[in-house]
């Protein structure tokens, strides 16, 4: 049973959302402990993996894998609980400031535009060892997250259009190893190595770190570049580098389409990630993006 004279102090951070989301809060790990530094660090989130070594956070949980946790810290216990959406934050509705600066409201911190942190243990940092190919290695990330729609393999909101990734590896297939990183359902590249089934975290964040080029979107890869510096060609369709992007990358966004989208299904947010092909603005890839600018950035 619970000590209920237990003393100790807890700050409870609550995290859900997708790996790069997450992988976006640990920038504030060090901060919220220093600032409660009386009081032990739990983080419950969708990827504990990523916060697992941290000297700062007393013990993670996965998000809904946490057993006794109610009477290990809440009841009668003197604890501090942040369990809010950063997404429904007004400075983020309104497209003002970054995500961390929205968790940086939400927690009580001082934004000064900190970076991602994660710690690789030994273990961890052999896994670059994946990806050694006889040429360099470009990563080049088309498409990311889940989709519901199983019939849709194509969010023009985020992932790259095929015409766009195909004169990406014409330009540069001869050059470098090409690792394609795609969902299961995305479209196919000639060739490119493919990558599309399951990997942890930082199996996945080792590639990055081993690849010469990083043609990344809007998804975790680009936020694990800026954790370990690598600088990366990043394209933007309906989601911004000022939300969620970072300076030490080549930001990339789409042109201003030539007609208004009519945004029948926004409500806080401009655009879903699925099934909203109707809200395409652009009629072709060359609206969307200047091809010789990315190849030229790359």
């Amino acid at each position: 049973m619970t000590d209920l004279k237990n003393n100790e102090k807890y700050v409870i951070w609550h995290i859900e959302g997708g790996l790069g989301k997450n992988v976006a809060a640990t920038a504030l790990v060090k901060d919220l402990k220093l600032k409660y530094s009386d009081r032990k660090l739990i983080i419950v989130a969708t990827f504990p993996d990523i916060f697992l070594n941290n000297p700062f956070i007393d013990k993670v949980y996965r998000l809904g894998s946490t057993p006794y946790f109610f009477p290990t810290y809440i009841k009668d216990k003197d604890t501090i609980i942040f369990r809010q959406e950063p997404y429904f934050e007004e400075g983020h509705i309104k497209q003002e400031q970054h995500i961390i600066k929205s968790w940086c409201d939400i927690l009580g911190l001082k934004f000064n535009n900190q970076k991602p942190h994660m710690v690789v243990n030994y273990s961890q940092s052999k896994f670059v060892e994946m990806w050694l190919r006889e040429r360099p290695i470009m990563v080049l990330h088309t498409s990311g997250g889940p989709i519901d729609n199983k019939n849709q393999s194509y969010c023009w909101t985020r992932d790259i259009p095929i015409e766009v990734a195909n004169n990406i590896v014409n330009k540069f297939a001869n050059q470098y190893h090409i690792i394609h990183v795609t969902r299961p359902d995305g479209y196919h590249l000639n060739g490119v190595e493919r990558i599309d089934g399951p990997l942890n975290s930082f199996q996945l964040f080792s590639l990055v770190v081993v690849a010469e080029k990083r043609v990344l979107i809007d998804s975790c890869l680009q936020h694990a570049a800026a954790t370990f510096n690598k600088p990366s060609t990043v394209l933007w369709i309906g989601t911004s580098p000022k939300q969620f992007g970072y300076n030490i990358h080549k930001n990339i966004v789409a042109n201003k389409p030539k007609h208004a989208s009519q945004l029948i299904n926004s409500y806080l947010f401009d655009y879903n990630f699925q099934d909203n092909d109707f809200e395409c603005p652009y009629s072709s890839p060359d609206e969307m993006f200047d091809i010789g600018h990315i190849l030229n950035s790359i």
